[in-house]
């Protein structure tokens, strides 16, 4: 996603790994298992990727990531994983990328990338995928809503998502669509596209914003009407190329856990999977605050 030292020791891919099957770690199972089980908060995380080594030496960030989406989900002990497309990676065939996820509950893929770039060619390759990959559950636009450059309110037409959705629904198997939404595109002239959407992300790009997290995603609730609400949460302040406060971590947490608990969002996104190995005070905070609340019930 590009609108575009801490405490912990940095973390190896041998330690990612050790202690056995993905599939031990509470939430990170069959969507069978987990709803056995009942709703928990774990059961709603998800995890924004992109493939190992994203951002390397941009927004200020510290280190080289070379850990996997799959690996920072085992790790983060987050069940569910978003997949996006940066800079034509991953390469082509995807089916063979995609072996990897068949260890996480749920998955959904990028037709829309970082600021807001898309082909034909890329959306079809991945809507392929999803329609046959019986893993993946959905398609995300990331960066949609370019403002007013070349006249353009986001990167795709009505028409074209129109057309998308159509595809999203052959026959027995449905594709959710998720859009991305900022705090600072909050106008009226985007509900018809937000219409269109299953889900709507609310992501907060510029860490001093968090101080109006509660009253700008009503605001982004109201403008989503139907659709179902996601809180994005970061672990860096990429806005301001600088790591976010402890206290900012926090409460954006703790107001997505409340929103959540309230029934009021479906989901929570942490951003991103290239952030898990760089020793961050953010990521190491979350994922022992993961452990704590993870396994507490939420509305089902």
């Amino acid at each position: 996603m590009n609108h575009i030292e801490s405490s912990g020791a940095r973390i190896s891919r041998r330690g990612v790994l050790q202690g056995g099957s993905l599939l031990a770690l509470p939430g990170l199972a069959s969507p069978g298992m987990a709803a056995q089980k009942g709703k928990t908060v774990r059961d709603n995380l998800w995890l924004w990727s992109h493939v190992s080594g994203s951002y390397n030496g941009m927004f200020g960030l510290p280190g080289k990531s070379r850990i996997t989406p799959v690996e920072a989900s085992f790790y983060m002990g987050i069940p569910n994983v978003f997949m996006l497309h940066r800079d034509g990676t991953p390469e082509p065939p995807l089916e063979q990328f995609a072996l990897p996820f068949e260890a996480v509950r749920d998955l959904v893929w990028g037709i829309v990338g970082d600021g807001g770039q898309t082909t034909e060619k890329e959306r079809e390759m991945v809507l392929d995928l999803a329609l046959h990959n019986p893993k993946i559950s959905g398609v995300v636009m990331d960066d949609f809503f370019v403002g007013a450059k070349d006249g353009k309110v986001a990167s795709l037409s009505l028409d074209q998502i129109k057309a998308i959705k159509q595809r999203l629904h052959p026959g027995a198997k449905k594709l959710d669509l998720w859009v991305v939404l900022y705090e600072h595109q909050l106008e009226p002239k985007i509900t018809e596209y937000l219409a269109l959407c299953e889900y709507v992300q609310f992501w907060t790009w510029y860490g001093q914003n968090l101080a109006d997290l509660k009253s700008n995603f009503e605001k982004a609730r109201k403008l989503s009407g139907s659709a179902k609400m996601a809180l994005g949460i970061y672990w860096w302040d990429f806005g301001n190329k600088k790591p976010l406060t402890l206290d900012q971590m926090k409460s954006q947490c703790e107001i997505g856990l409340e929103l959540l608990k309230q029934g009021q969002l479906d989901s929570l996104v942490f951003c991103g999977s290239w952030l898990c190995d760089r020793g961050l005070e953010a990521v190491d905070w979350t994922r022992q605050w993961i452990k704590q609340v993870g396994s507490q019930k939420v509305r089902g």
